[in-house]
């Protein structure tokens, strides 16, 4: 099974971790600075690499693992698709629910393998959580989803500097808004997203200094007892990266930063996040060598991506009005 990972920031770095001892081959690396590429290339044991995504998708690999800039994922994952390899993108799929759903097509008409990178969904307690939701034993009340990070440069995570902007709503909200109607379906966002009575959303008008709205709130009341809450702001000056479930027989509190878990204020150690992540690139490599779906898949990551274009319409109208 080679392997083509495309970008080598943060997400490329850990996903390249978390196959370095498994079983397949890290066959080929796509950087963008010559330099930097071969670097890492080297450090992670590549066989091969190249700044030309062309080139290496027309070399021997299986899967085309995309970590790059968000508004490159759609467009890859379709030059990627088209060459017949099986997809794992980073979050998010896409920049809309137009090119998400386009991706998704492409790869169920080529009889392809696409997942999603929503570590989110890994998480074994909650995937506990879900089966017991699925079955009727607990029901979720309210999910309160949260991230906030000062990001008023265009830095990333490893501290280097992006060419490319990052965008709260659909790479962040992507996260909180797929958490929520995953659990709140019990594993299957789709369902909650069909029993949505209303939604309402909040976000500021784009910060001239970075292009982008830097809050969003979302909520959704997915039943008359049942309600979704996702928040999130670049001002914040502490980091804060959570999942609050309400259930009718508990409260749990996910602290993805501490990596800890909280039961009723009981609260214990779980995966850290990059150990809990390193689960998502090997499931993916196990699914295609097996033939099933990655636990993942592209179609079930839509109903957020729904979401998600109905808040940005939505404020794209509020904004509109307010400037005439």
């Amino acid at each position: 099974m080679n392997i083509c990972m495309v970008g080598h920031g943060m997400m490329g770095t850990w996903h390249s971790e978390s196959l370095q001892e498994y079983d397949c081959v890290l066959h080929s690396l796509v950087g963008h600075v010559a330099e930097k590429t071969e670097a890492f290339a080297t450090d992670h044991g590549y066989l091969n690499w190249t700044t030309d995504y062309a080139d290496a998708l027309n070399g021997d690999v299986d899967v085309v693992i995309l970590t790059g800039p968000s508004d490159t994922h759609a467009p890859m994952a379709i030059q990627a698709l088209e060459a017949g390899k099986h997809v794992l993108v980073e979050i998010p799929i896409a920049l809309s629910y137009a090119d998400a759903e386009a991706v998704v097509e492409l790869a169920e008409r080529k009889g392809l393998t696409l997942g999603v990178a929503h570590p989110m969904r890994f998480r074994k307690e909650h995937i506990e959580l879900c089966q017991r939701v699925a079955e009727g034993r607990e029901h979720v009340r309210h999910v309160h989803s949260r991230l906030f990070l000062h990001r008023l440069e265009n830095i990333g995570s490893t501290g280097l500097k992006r060419s490319w902007t990052d965008n709260l709503l659909w790479h962040h909200g992507a996260h909180l808004t797929d958490v929520g109607l995953w659990l709140c379906g019990g594993g299957d966002p789709e369902a909650a997203f069909q029993r949505k009575l209303r939604a309402f959303s909040i976000m500021p008008p784009p910060l001239e200094a970075t292009g982008i709205p830097m809050e969003m709130t979302a909520t959704v009341e997915t039943g008359p007892h049942q309600s979704i809450v996702c928040t999130g702001s670049y001002y914040s000056r502490e980091r804060i990266l959570d999942v609050f479930v309400v259930t009718d027989q508990a409260a749990y509190r996910l602290d993805i930063l501490k990596g800890t878990l909280s039961v009723d204020g009981d609260e214990r150690r779980v995966l850290s996040e990059q150990d809990n992540n390193a689960q998502v690139s090997r499931d993916f490599v196990d699914a295609v060598r097996q033939g099933r779906a990655p636990r993942v898949t592209g179609r079930s990551v839509l109903p957020a991506m729904r979401l998600l274009q109905d808040i940005e319409d939505e404020q794209n109208h509020w904004w509109g009005e307010r400037a005439k």
